[in-house]
């Protein structure tokens, strides 16, 4: 299917990079309307989920089953105009039923070996209850997460762009779950917590499930569109000054660093990694580009930080003890952090 929208592929003038900025903010919106045609409320999480497609990152759901977590992504899938993948994973699930794998052919000449794709195949990929999988399962979504790409047996197959995986997965106490491994929840771009719906939220689900009327998604835009959205974002200007917030905040999550806190001190056992710093600032600049801004402040970095980094930071046995959640962590660099750096 082709484009509803033609964005600039590469603005070069002022005017130019203006009009494709605000393309850019027609397209989300357009794209976040047709998404609440079916969802109800969660307005945070529809666009947590945009700004990791646009910014060309991952993202993790979190929450317990019969939340929406699976509608909200085939909705999306529905209105970009993009190739679709679900797989649900079980503790069965062989890393080649996601990869793929080389299946005997016949031909005239004699038996052959030909590659037969796996699910992972797609632009958007649905990871349906991925720590349900065993962790060697798992693992075989990291190359295709980092990389773009799949090497079966020697053979490097490249993925095609956009690729998106949208990974759901039940709350890590829950029976029968695996904790996926570190280097796994580090290529998320965030982690994004999904809650129970208030009352009157609950009500409209209701009204809107059980009257008979499923309501219908619309394309919004396809491939070109958003590739050509992803290369505007990265054109977002940041100040060192805000860049270094960044990095503050991402270093002030290792305990007994610089930058480091009582708590961070206290309860942290490993901190977040540098593709943290990376994700606050695309998605700073993602902010920056739908507030119509031309360059990121130090509030955009700070309203992404828990979302970019509360999967990247490992607590120690005291914090585990205590209850305390990484998200408590960030929050409380993110309160007693300065904005602008001490003087050397």
């Amino acid at each position: 299917m082709s484009d509803t929208s033609q964005p600039h592929p590469d603005p070069q003038t002022p005017a130019e990079v203006e009009a494709a900025a605000e393309q850019f903010r027609q397209d989300y919106a357009a794209v976040r309307s047709q998404i609440e045609r079916v969802i109800v409320g969660h307005r945070d999480i529809i666009d947590g989920v945009l700004v990791c497609l646009f910014a060309d990152g991952h993202v993790l759901l979190e929450g317990p089953p019969g939340l929406g977590k699976t509608l909200l992504v085939r909705s999306l899938a529905q209105t970009l105009s993009l190739s679709f993948s679900r797989i649900q994973f079980t503790p069965d699930l062989m890393p080649a039923d996601v990869t793929g794998t080389s299946i005997v052919h016949d031909t005239p000449s004699g038996r052959e070996f030909r590659f037969a794709p796996g699910p992972i195949f797609a632009q958007i990929l649905l990871a349906d209850e991925i720590n349900r999988a065993t962790p060697k399962t798992q693992s075989a979504m990291l190359e295709a997460m980092q990389e773009r790409s799949v090497t079966i047996e020697g053979e490097t197959h490249q993925l095609e762009r956009p690729f998106f995986v949208l990974a759901t997965q039940n709350p890590i106490e829950q029976e029968g779950t695996y904790p996926l491994p570190e280097a796994q929840l580090d290529r998320f771009f965030f982690k994004l917590l999904v809650g129970y719906s208030g009352r009157e939220e609950l009500a409209e689900i209701l009204r809107r499930t059980t009257a008979g009327v499923a309501a219908e998604v619309e394309p919004a835009i396809g491939a070109e569109s958003i590739i050509a959205h992803q290369r505007l974002i990265r054109r977002v200007a940041i100040t060192d000054r805000v860049a270094d917030y960044a990095v503050r905040l991402t270093l002030a999550s290792h305990s007994k660093g610089e930058f480091a806190t009582p708590m961070v001190n206290k309860y942290v056992r490993f901190g977040a990694s540098p593709r943290a710093a990376q994700a606050l600032v695309l998605a700073g600049k993602c902010r920056a580009i739908l507030d119509a801004r031309s360059a990121v402040a130090t509030e955009d970095i700070r309203a992404v930080a828990q979302q970019a980094m509360r999967h990247r930071i490992l607590l120690n046995f005291e914090g585990h003890a205590e209850g305390v959640s990484t998200d408590d962590i960030i929050r409380n660099i993110a309160e007693t952090l300065p904005v602008e750096a001490a003087m050397a």
